[in-house]
């Protein structure tokens, strides 16, 4: 059991006080009968809430697919930058959703944001070993070879590269897709440095066998799907 007001303010974008007046109103029922008092008890689970007639379906948890633009910082505040966080819709910001990970400023593409910490433990654990797969655009056309400087890892100052995958594009070898299963502080343009090329455009299609939505907006949100989360064992 749960008090109404509590649980609309997990629920909707209501705070507490906007419950309290919309009990004034009779603008709440449970199960067909008007709500008299905010502090009620109501079951999650099994009672029909609605607000202005409209049903409140009630989510502790919410998972969310960002096409991430660049220029926003993976966080959830920031005193200079835009955040990834203002780009959630306004109907989901009270659930305080936060990233799951992070994507550079200026890296473009797939980035998950969550308010549940347990899913975000599961995907961050290095036990995971769960790759994310970047589409790169480099100024000068990657070559056989790194292929297998990639596959065999790099030590870096403050971290050994795990083996990553380092696909060619066949027409324009300065098209490349890799695949590494950290996701250390530049780690691909510092692979890619490594063999002597610079990064120009980088992009996160994939994490694990999740794929960026190809019809989700640059700067666009939506939820994850059940067969989505299903991908995670969630």
């Amino acid at each position: 059991m749960i008090r109404l007001d509590k649980y609309l303010s997990d629920a909707t974008p209501h705070s507490r006080k906007d419950v309290r007046g919309l009990v004034k109103r009779n603008a709440i029922t449970v199960n067909g009968t008007v709500a008299k008092t905010p502090d009620m008890k109501i079951n999650e689970e099994k009672d029909l809430i609605t607000v202005n007639g409209i049903p409140v379906v009630y989510r502790k948890f919410i998972y969310l697919m960002l096409n991430k633009p660049q220029g926003y910082l993976s966080a959830t505040e920031d005193d200079r930058d835009p955040v990834v966080v203002d780009l959630v819709p306004e109907e989901l910001k009270h659930f305080a959703p936060f990233p799951v990970g992070r994507l550079d400023k200026d890296t473009e593409g797939l980035l998950l944001l969550t308010n549940d910490g347990q899913f975000d433990h599961e995907l961050m654990s290095p036990r995971k070993n769960l790759y994310k797969r970047y589409y790169a655009e480099l100024d000068l056309p990657a070559v056989e070879q790194d292929i297998a400087t990639f596959a065999a890892g790099m030590e870096f100052k403050e971290f050994t590269a795990k083996p990553a995958r380092l696909e060619i594009d066949p027409v324009d070898p300065r098209k490349v897709y890799v695949e590494i299963a950290e996701g250390k502080y530049h780690q691909v343009k510092r692979m890619c440095e490594r063999v002597g090329k610079n990064v120009l455009f980088l992009k996160r299609v994939a994490i694990g066998e999740l794929r960026l939505d190809p019809s989700l907006e640059c700067g666009k949100v939506r939820e994850l799907t059940a067969d989505e989360l299903a991908l995670f064992g969630w």
